[in-house]
């Protein structure tokens, strides 16, 4: 199973929902706030080619993008395959 990490902020309602459904499918992840922390802010900004915005998410070294972009893999059936590699 690929390594999966997703940088987050506070009260965000795109993280939670992102994080929601990472729990649901039953996935390990790590969670990263990145909000407040300039250093990790800008990992973030870095691994995602310049995206700033939150969630930011990543299955191994492949940037999958923020709530919106894994939802529709989700839609597409993609994401299961993606999770499971």
């Amino acid at each position: 199973m690929s390594q999966i990490t997703i940088y987050t902020k506070p009260y965000c309602p795109y993280c939670i929902r992102a994080v929601d459904l990472l729990e649901k499918k039953g996935v390990a992840f790590t969670e990263i706030e990145a909000a407040f922390d300039p250093d990790k802010r800008q990992e973030m900004v870095q691994r995602s080619g310049g995206r700033a915005t939150f969630p930011q998410i990543f299955i191994g070294d492949r940037h999958i993008g923020g709530c919106d972009d894994m939802m529709a893999l989700e839609r597409a059936g993609e994401l299961d395959p993606l999770l499971a590699a």
